[in-house]
């Protein structure tokens, strides 16, 4: 979730009201005074249903998942259940602003067309349901999930942090129809510390001690602590990690994963990732930690002095990982909040705000300098491709002519480049081209970096921190080439470099016609390896 001090002062907004002819939701929601509400709003439609004429906005992400409409941040508990992915997300059913926070429900197939669903966990009593997780309880251990026959029932449980104006707990709530009604544990909070700053529950099944683990944070005090449980009700505390690495801000939504080194199961590292802001000129981030875990403690190889950093842009936050993938799909998948905290409030609104990453795989690769992460847009996305153009080993300036002459451009590009330097100090695309703007993904082939640079990518000014140009390490391969895969959007661009091994994430805002690309070099020559560019179809056609 949000810092706490952001979240107090939007406590303090008046929540604007969005009221849409549809359906009312069957159940009431509470008001942050504990007085029933009841939101009224376009909720449980798919891609392909009449609603989708709301899809068609100037600034609406067309294949990235948002609201239909309303206020949307932190995703939360994905996980896949009999034939379905499921996305909860932080949401205010009342209005654009942040609060009444509940969780919002969609479903997918094949992670990328969504439907939506009712809310799933609502706002009761003056208590809103902060970010959490989902597990399968296979095996019935909570006594939640009802069935017939000799099988054993299985359900799906939510966990979730319980937040009022002092006091943060973790709860429970469980569904027996796959994921479509959902009924509040009534002996909640499982755990409750006394705390203000205690919440983003991510609970996994550790089969080597036979038990539930939940890694949650004591956001103020830079801490993760895991607990331990057999049955998901009742939990013992198991060890602290922390503080370490970045301490700027306050942590939050804590994962940890085991993932094999370069695909080997006997070099297998476990993952611990911990968001939190960066500071307002760095954006928000999330810092990971590689080490060991044995069920009870969690034992860092990385330094615990300098952080690693998943996202070099300002707008991967709350990233959370999806729970029990099928076993014949061995991936690991996890995607984020596509914004960050100083400007989410003022993007403009119409009439959601929030948007996703796209789902990204997530691996571990050896380097001369350690065991990173590195991030992959997934496989399904293919599915989106459209027209496409190749471009084959020439110079910048043919190339150049050969897009112009194809009339290649768009607003939704998926690319693909390994580009060259040869004497370049400065090589890279211009992309979201016209009207004097455009956002420039370029490397500094001195200082080794790959950059996003939006500084011109939007007339509109949301924070004076927003334009900008971020950068991360990067490596040239032969000391003169690196390869680029780019998802471009409406509001936003997301830049893999070297098969994920430096990622950045960022929104943007140009407006319509602004939809041209260019590749580039400065002070020097440089030269398109190869590339190819399709435009990518809506999510919503």
């Amino acid at each position: 979730m949000n810092s706490q001090a952001y979240r107090n002062t939007l406590l303090r907004l008046s929540f604007l009201t969005v009221v849409l002819a549809a359906t009312p939701l069957p159940a009431q929601l509470g008001s942050a005074t504990g007085v029933a509400q009841t939101p009224v709003f376009a909720f449980g439609v798919s891609h392909d249903d009449t609603a989708t004429e709301l899809y068609h906005e100037d600034d609406r992400p067309q294949f990235h998942f948002t609201p239909v409409k309303n206020w949307m941040n932190d995703p939360n508990g994905p996980i896949y259940y009999e034939g379905e992915y499921h996305l909860f997300y932080q949401y205010n059913p009342f209005g654009i602003e942040w609060g009444h926070m509940s969780w919002g429900h969609a479903v997918s197939r094949d992670l990328v067309h969504w439907k939506h669903l009712p809310i799933a966990l609502s706002e009761e009593n003056g208590v809103m349901i902060f970010s959490g997780s989902t597990v399968v309880d296979w095996h019935n251990s909570s006594g939640f999930c009802r069935g017939t026959g000799a099988k054993t029932p299985s359900c799906l449980v939510a966990i979730y942090a319980g937040h009022s104006a002092k006091l943060e707990t973790q709860n429970l709530a469980y569904s027996n129809d796959r994921g479509r009604t959902w009924t509040k544990y009534p002996d909640n909070p499982v755990i409750d510390l006394h705390l203000a700053s205690f919440r983003d529950p991510k609970v996994f099944w550790h089969e080597g001690t036979r038990q539930w683990v939940m890694v949650t944070v004591l956001a103020s005090q830079h801490k993760v602590r895991f607990f331990g449980s057999t049955d998901l009700k009742h939990w013992t505390a198991l060890s602290d990690f922390g503080p370490a690495g970045a301490t700027g801000g306050v942590w939050e939504c804590p994962d940890l994963f085991p993932l094999p080194v370069d695909g080997d199961v006997n070099q297998t590292r476990w993952v611990l990732s911990i968001n939190l802001p960066r500071g307002a000129a760095s954006g928000w981030s999330n810092q990971y930690f590689i080490g060991l875990f044995d069920g009870t403690t969690f034992s860092a190889e990385s330094s615990v002095e300098k952080p690693l950093w998943v996202d070099y842009g300002p707008d991967f936050y709350a990233s959370t990982s999806f729970s029990d993938l099928p076993k014949s799909d061995r991936r690991h998948i996890w995607l984020g909040w596509l914004t960050n905290w100083e400007y989410a409030a003022r993007v403009p609104p119409d009439p959601w705000r929030g948007a996703h990453s796209i789902p990204r795989q997530v691996k571990l690769k050896q380097f001369a300098d350690g065991i990173r992460l590195v991030q992959e847009p997934i496989r399904e996305l293919q599915v989106l491709r459209a027209r496409h153009t190749r471009v084959g080993n020439r110079s910048i300036e043919a190339a150049n002519n050969l897009l112009k002459s194809k009339k290649v451009r768009g607003e939704m590009l998926e690319i693909t480049a390994e580009l060259s330097t040869e004497d370049a100090a400065e090589f890279g695309l211009k992309v979201r081209q016209g009207n004097g703007e455009e956002t420039v993904i370029g490397v500094d082939t001195k200082k080794q970096t790959l950059f996003v640079d939006r500084t011109r990518s939007s007339s509109v000014r949301l924070d004076e921190h927003f334009p900008r140009r971020d950068s991360g390490p990067i490596r040239l391969t032969a000391g003169k080439s690196v390869k680029f895969h780019i998802f471009i959007d409406r509001s936003s661009v997301e830049v893999f470099g070297n098969d994920g091994e430096t990622v950045i994430s960022e929104t943007i805002f140009p407006g319509q016609g602004s939809d041209g690309i260019e590749i580039y070099s400065l002070a020097g020559r440089g030269r398109v390896l190869k590339m190819d560019v399709w435009n990518l179809k809506s999510i919503y056609q």
